[in-house]
């Protein structure tokens, strides 16, 4: 991890967000004393798409029907 004053950031700051981009994480220091850290963020999944699934699954009519008594047993 490598560790660099805020002023340099300031600087270089094109240069650092390449080095993360990379794979590396920084570390911003004032002072010497660490204060934050530069990481890559994660990727971001797509959100959920209410009705994506719309036209691509059916429930025939046996799915309403009533259980047998041995099928609500098995639920018991």
């Amino acid at each position: 991890m490598k560790t660099v004053n805020i002023h340099e950031a300031k600087t270089h700051l094109s240069r650092l967000i390449a080095e993360v981009e990379a794979g590396e994480d920084i570390v911003l220091a004032r002072g010497g004393k660490p204060v934050a850290r530069l990481v890559r963020v994660a990727d971001v999944a797509p959100a959920r798409r209410f009705g994506a699934m719309r036209g691509r699954a059916a429930v025939g009519d046996a799915f309403f029907e009533p259980l047998s008594e041995s099928e609500l047993a098995v639920w018991e």
